[in-house]
């Protein structure tokens, strides 16, 4: 019991010592259509570049600082994913200090217009991107997943058994019935959106319902709360440190990190890794952006990772004639600490250089 008053006070008394620092304005140009977070992290020019290079490749596939507005491909729908993505609003949450929490929503636009809510966690100590897999041991995430699966199906099966009791059940009832009884339940905790409040953490799971049913589904997105005391418990030792307010930054995964380096030992660039993906046989498949500094034109990643080393196949532009993505080069590298070392070689010369990058 005395543990856990102190782990309170330590959340109540130190929170936001830390966060008057940061503060967040409207990426320029603001319009309407696009209203997106840029950090200012006073007295932290490392941390706050970070962040926003984060946020602006990840979400804008925009380096910032280059040239252009940062919103072309978001406003073209010649991003990647050749949707209109429009942002309307942003939010601050209230979170523990070690602990900024971003939460945006917006539309995209393909075949139909989508609304969307994300959330974005950053680590304030170093400016690193909150992973949840770095935030449970594997047991404990399993047990997290279990949980939310089961308040998820409840959400539900209460649902249900008021729309079973209407009297004279419509055709609309009688579908949404249909929609419930049938809802993928089954997610991962990386498949969700999630964020730190004041004394709690966030998940939220995806809809019931795809975008043409979308006007059936009153439930819309299931959020699953718990509290920082509650899953005291099933921390990491990193978020315990992390939620806390401790000083100590352990180390986390490769995933979601920026490297900073160079190709053939004269050719600045940066990479961000993206999100990573486990296979069966422990090995893991990755994504990845980079960029040399002085260009800041964005080139593609496609990785594989078993043990320590990594191969990269690298592609620079997606052809229409071709109807694929172009391959321009190859990477061999092995990961030590915060070093990833190796060589990059050219596809067309067959040319190798060295490739030396550090976490930053």
């Amino acid at each position: 019991m005395k543990r856990n008053i102190v782990f309170f006070l330590l959340i109540s008394g130190l929170s936001f010592s830390q966060q008057k620092n940061v503060k967040i304005n409207d990426l320029k140009p603001a319009s309407e259509n696009h209203y997106f977070p840029v950090i200012s992290y006073s007295g932290k020019p490392l941390l706050e570049n970070k962040i926003n290079t984060f946020l602006q490749v990840s979400e804008l596939e925009y380096v910032p600082n280059s040239v252009g507005n940062p919103f072309k491909r978001a406003s073209t729908a010649t991003n990647s994913y050749s949707n209109y993505v429009d942002y309307y609003s942003w939010e601050k949450m209230e979170s523990p200090e070690n602990i900024l929490s971003i939460t945006m929503e917006g539309e995209a636009s393909g075949a139909y217009p989508e609304n969307f809510f994300i959330a974005k966690n950053f680590d304030l100590r170093t400016g690193n991107y909150i992973n949840v897999e770095d935030l449970f041991p594997p047991d404990a995430a399993k047990t997290i997943k279990n949980l939310i699966q089961k308040e998820i199906k409840k959400q539900i099966a209460d649902f249900l058994v008021v729309l079973k009791a209407e009297k004279n059940q419509s055709d609309e009832v009688l579908t949404q019935i249909g929609l419930y009884e049938n809802c993928y339940t089954d997610y991962g905790l990386d498949g969700m959106e999630y964020y730190f409040a004041k004394d709690k953490m966030k998940f939220i799971a995806p809809r019931c319902a795809n975008h043409a049913m979308r006007a059936l589904d009153e439930l819309d997105s299931h959020v699953i709360e718990f509290s920082y005391k509650f899953l005291e418990k099933y921390w990491s030792p990193y978020a315990k440190n992390l939620v806390s307010g401790s000083s100590q930054a352990d180390h986390t995964s490769f995933r979601n990190k920026l490297y900073k380096g160079t190709i053939g030992g004269k050719y600045p660039v940066t990479v961000l890794i993206k999100r990573l993906y486990d296979e069966q046989g422990g090995g893991a498949s990755f994504n990845a952006s980079y960029w040399y500094d002085k260009n800041k034109k964005l080139i593609e990643w496609n990785g594989k990772m078993k043990g320590n080393h990594i191969s990269i196949t690298e592609s620079e532009f997606y052809s229409e004639e071709a109807r694929q993505w172009m391959v321009t080069g190859f990477v061999e590298a092995d990961i030590t600490g915060n070093k990833i070392t190796g060589t990059w070689q050219d596809n067309k010369t067959k040319k190798y250089l060295n490739l030396e990058l550090e976490e930053l």
